[in-house]
């Protein structure tokens, strides 16, 4: 007879077994690749999950788009498009469709990853649909181009309650909001506004402002002084990948694009990778973390601890890594090693 001497009991409502259905979008780049190895581990630990697939996604088919809104949860990688020129960021489009206004990567240390800096644990929290990604940009005169930066009291109201929501339902004792109200005193003075009137409902989480230049010198030399951040989009995007590569890289962060209805999971940094597309060599830690992510959000905690203990065995022994962690291991082979490292 097993007998614990220490166990938890997680006490779901009746009926919570019931089968989740989530979509599914691979992406572009190294997408199906890293999407196919987190279905894999999805399907071998027998979660009540059942998958639609949304290939070659058409963000202007309203039925389409209609049709993933009724799945509340979805697995994503990158859509690629044209830089620099041609209609605007598909993915950027999507999560203005699905209003997922918050974006949440969590780049923390796993022991086995060989880092300049150990013991990293900071949530990024960033303003998803406004900011320099507004997407209204004009040519004023030939030669000339204006893009214009949109923050609203809303938006930065409600992406403020996010994050110290997030902080407190996670016992993070500290929020720092990052800005350049120094010379953009207009929008970004109202964003710090709106963190300011938010964080003084929350008197036992410590409330910090750094300007976004210092915080990125801040972030590479003493990243342990952040716990949750919380930004306007651009410099979110831009600090989210800073500490994803202090963590060991864009293979390793999981992300969520999430808002009242809808919850986009996909890796912190959004990169199609196509320099590796296709050669079965990249990482797909931080997708199954993602799913991971996922199922802690959809009330199935335990399975999604197998997944995340099967993922830190597997770059703690170090036997079965790929090349961008100090290995040598293909892709398949990774996702083999993590699916018997998940116990029963």
């Amino acid at each position: 007879m097993l007998r614990r001497l220490f166990s938890t009991c997680y006490a779901p409502k009746p009926g919570d077994s019931a089968i989740r259905k989530i979509a599914i979008i691979p992406g572009d780049g190294i997408g199906p690749e890293i999407m196919s190895s987190t279905l894999d581990i999805l399907k071998h630990i027998h979660a009540p999950l059942t998958f639609k697939e949304f290939s070659n996604l058409n963000i202007n088919d309203k039925d389409e788009i209609s049709d993933l809104k009724t799945f509340k949860c979805a697995l994503k990688g990158t859509i690629s498009h044209m830089v620099g020129e041609g209609p605007g960021s598909p993915n950027l489009r999507l999560r203005k469709l699905l209003n997922v206004y918050a974006d949440l990567v969590h780049a923390f240390s796993i022991p086995g990853i060989k880092t300049r800096h150990q013991n990293l644990d900071v949530i990024v929290i960033r303003e998803n649909i406004e900011g320099e990604y507004s997407g209204l940009e004009h040519e004023v005169y030939p030669g000339v181009i204006e893009s214009i930066k949109v923050i609203t009291r809303e938006g930065s109201l409600r992406i403020a309650e996010y994050a110290f929501e997030v902080a407190y339902l996670n016992n993070r004792k500290r929020v720092t909001a990052v800005h350049k109200a120094n010379i953009m005193k207009k929008v970004d003075g109202e964003f710090l506004k709106a963190v300011r009137e938010v964080a003084a409902k929350y008197p036992s989480i410590e409330y910090k402002e750094m300007i976004v230049d210092n915080a990125s010198m801040q972030m590479t030399s003493n990243p342990w002084q952040f716990d949750v951040m919380v930004l306007p989009n651009l410099y979110g995007s831009i600090l989210a990948n800073i500490i994803s590569s202090l963590a060991g890289g864009p293979g390793i962060s999981p992300g969520v694009n999430i808002g009242p209805d809808f919850a986009l999971f996909e890796p912190g940094t959004r990169h199609l990778a196509r320099d590796i597309s296709g050669k079965g060599i990249a990482n797909p830690t931080a997708m199954i973390l993602s799913s991971a992510m996922m199922l802690r959000h959809i009330n199935l905690p335990h399975f999604a601890e197998r997944i995340q203990n099967g993922v830190f065995k597997t770059i703690k022994e170090g036997k079965v890594l790929t090349q961008d962690i100090g290995g040598k291991a293909t892709t398949y082979e990774y996702t083999k090693e993590v699916i018997n490292n998940i116990t029963h």
